[in-house]
């Protein structure tokens, strides 16, 4: 479909990509979770090789939601913040 056969050199993809590429929706899923050597963060959303570092927004969703990320980042930062003011402090491991 597109670009279509009309573009085919890296140059013209590239242009192509320049003009017609968008973003949709809002960026999620940049910071994984998990404990596997591709994850950024754990389960507490501590970020795996750095103490003191929490990651508490869309960027831990594996996903995008269906509708508008606002009401789940928050729901995700107000966990964050339960488990700080709660001392869950275990360190992530190093990646």
């Amino acid at each position: 479909m597109n670009p279509g056969e009309k573009r085919r050199t890296d140059d013209e993809l590239l242009e192509f990509a320049r003009q017609y590429g968008q973003t949709a929706y809002h960026v999620v899923g940049t910071c994984k979770m998990g404990h596997d050597p591709m994850a950024v963060v754990g389960d507490e959303l501590q970020v795996h090789g750095l103490i003191g570092l929490r990651a508490a927004d869309a960027s831990i969703m594996p996903t995008m939601t269906s509708g508008n990320t606002n009401a789940p980042v928050i729901i995700i930062a107000e966990k964050g913040a339960d488990m700080v003011r709660a001392g869950v402090s275990r360190p992530a491991h190093a990646a």
